[in-house]
């Protein structure tokens, strides 16, 4: 746009500033986010004034909630211009509201040394504000007036010469720690407990999954690996890494009988349901949330201790405290251990057993196709939770990544782009039909950008999690309101922006489309056509299968569970 070309001209010139071009200001906050996001680093992403604005309003949403330190910098009319009717002009002064960490209305540009010095510390507030704590956005409004053009080169004036290269003000980061009395007091609390439980939830920290499995083993408790706090795949996995409890969890009985004394939570709330209905069935023991930031994660209302603190950290630092003769009674680690086991062994007969292609056998063929280093995004909905129900752990480094801060469907495929480009490994992206029909327009960075990535489509033709619902019930008007079929092709949209296609028929297929995606350049698209009401029905099979084989484990009979997802 227009207004915002004094700042898409000097970032354009400036030699250290990579600049990524987005016809589409919805797609271009969601590619900024997942770069971010992959990043692990803020990554700025500049618009015009106007509804280009409020276009980037979801991506700023997701950004908050979902911790991804993202700069918006958004271009301005003067105040002369504000509320007089002016064209490509709303109100942009706080404009995301609480969903930014810090805003700034930056001055209209002059030369003096006062002016310079603000901007300069206002870039470096906004960037440390954006990776501090709990990470998040930071909204930068800059109003301009014309003419628009800025002069060439980068403006030298007040700024001295050896402060050009350094920000205005270094800002310094260090882990967030519990004091030695939190520590000491919690350490003599669990040391002595036998029936406890290391539950990561979605977290990307570097280290933190050998850190919580080297305090899992130290207590003697199981760790219940989300997909997403990146412990269900690495060098550290091993018996005491749970990751099918989703499944086993949903047998009351069941999850009656395996009452914990004791569990500590790290990371966002997790995926799966049936865990959270545990953990609130079981709101009698000492449930300890650490949280990174000041932000309150405990949906289901169930800790009695929660400690605002780096989770890599608090690990080593619990491990230092805990007393070097500890015993650990493995009978407890075990039980869940054998309980996995044979919910795990369940699950994959189930799915070989099954004829034709089917939405969580997906995620069972993937984890033996994807290589060392891989990234899998997953879309909102059910592939996210097929992903934690399904996908196996194993013990080469996979990373995962989603958009579950506000967990919306939009804005996926533009997101997956995003890490795609910060990525160094392949990436591949799971979604459902509805989540890549809301982001086709993201596809376009794919050609413009010269991107690689693998985009598996499970397409049942609508909202297939309502299938799961009570809504489901209300027949008359279920396909019209909550089933919303589509009836699309996906073809023509991959010939449209020029990324390769391929729609599946069998396993066989799968399995090559996939390979030929992951080791060739470019963005293919690979095309999944599942059924809705045998998806069901599938999920249900499983999870008796399952409720059975824990029966066999426990030596009880099994109950039936839940089905929602």
């Amino acid at each position: 746009g227009s207004r915002s070309t004094p700042l898409a001209l000097l970032f354009r010139r400036h030699p250290a500033v990579r600049v990524w071009t987005h016809l589409d200001e919805r797609s271009a906050g969601f590619f900024a986010l997942g770069m971010a996001k992959a990043r692990r680093e803020p990554v700025a992403v500049v618009v015009t004034s106007g509804t280009a604005a409020a276009n980037l309003t979801p991506a700023v949403v997701e950004a908050y909630h979902g911790g991804v330190p993202l700069l918006v910098l958004t271009a301005d009319r003067p105040p002369e211009a504000r509320d007089v009717g002016a064209l490509q002009t709303i109100d942009q002064v706080r404009l995301y509201g609480s969903h930014a960490k810090w805003f700034q209305e930056m001055l209209l540009p002059e030369e003096g040394p006062e002016a310079v010095r603000h901007a300069r510390v206002a870039a470096a507030r906004a960037a440390a504000t954006a990776r501090a704590d709990r990470p998040g956005p930071v909204h930068l409004n800059f109003p301009f007036r014309e003419p628009l053009i800025p002069a060439p080169g980068l403006p030298t004036g007040p700024v001295p010469e050896d402060a050009a290269d350094r920000p205005a003000v270094a800002v310094s980061r260090a882990p967030r720690r519990a004091g030695p009395d939190v520590v000491d007091r919690l350490a003599r609390d669990v040391q002595p407990l036998r029936r406890g439980l290391v539950v990561c939830g979605p977290l990307d920290r570097p280290g933190f999954p050998e850190a919580a499995a080297r305090l899992a083993g130290r207590l003697g408790w199981p760790l219940l690996a989300d997909a997403l706090s990146q412990a269900r795949c690495g060098p550290h996995v091993g018996p005491a890494v749970v990751t099918a409890y989703d499944a086993f969890l949903r047998d009351p009985a069941l999850a009656e009988r395996l009452a914990p004394e004791a569990v500590l939570r790290f990371g966002a709330a997790p995926v799966s349901k049936p865990l959270l209905q545990y953990l609130q069935r079981h709101a009698g023991a000492r449930q300890v949330v650490v949280d990174g930031g000041e932000g309150w994660t405990d949906p289901a209302l169930t800790a009695t201790d929660v400690v605002h603190a780096d989770p890599h950290s608090f690990c080593e630092d619990l491990l230092a405290a805990l007393p070097g003769d500890a015993p650990a009674d493995g009978a407890w680690s075990e039980r869940w251990a054998r309980l996995d086991a044979g919910a795990r062994r369940a699950l994959a007969a189930g799915l070989r057993s099954e004829e034709g292609l089917t939405e969580p056998r997906a995620f069972l063929e993937l984890a033996d196709l994807l290589p060392d280093g891989a990234t899998v995004f997953a879309g909102n909905s059910m592939p996210v939770r097929d992903l934690d129900t399904f996908f196996p752990p194993r013990e080469r480094p996979v990373r995962f990544l989603a958009n579950r801060g506000a967990s919306g469907i939009d804005g996926v495929v533009s997101s997956a782009l995003g890490a795609a480009a910060a990525s160094p490994g392949p990436l591949l992206l799971v979604l459902g039909d509805l989540s890549f029909y809301h982001d086709m327009n993201g596809l376009l960075a794919a050609k413009l950008h010269g991107l690689r990535a693998t985009i598996v489509v499970l397409n049942n033709d609508g909202g297939g999690i309502f299938s799961f619902l009570p809504q489901a019930e209300h027949g008359e008007h279920f396909e019209e309101l909550f089933g919303t079929p589509h009836g699309l092709s996906f073809a023509p949209v991959a010939e449209l922006y020029g990324v390769g296609y391929r729609r599946v028929a069998s396993w066989e297929e799968f399995r090559a489309a996939v390979a030929d995606g992951l080791g060739s350049d470019g963005v293919q698209v690979v095309e999944v056509p599942t059924d809705r009401a045998a998806n069901v029905a599938l999920h249900r099979r499983l999870f008796a299968a399952v409720s059975e084989a824990a029966a066999a484990v426990e030596g009880a009979a099994p109950s039936r569970g839940g089905t929602a997802p």
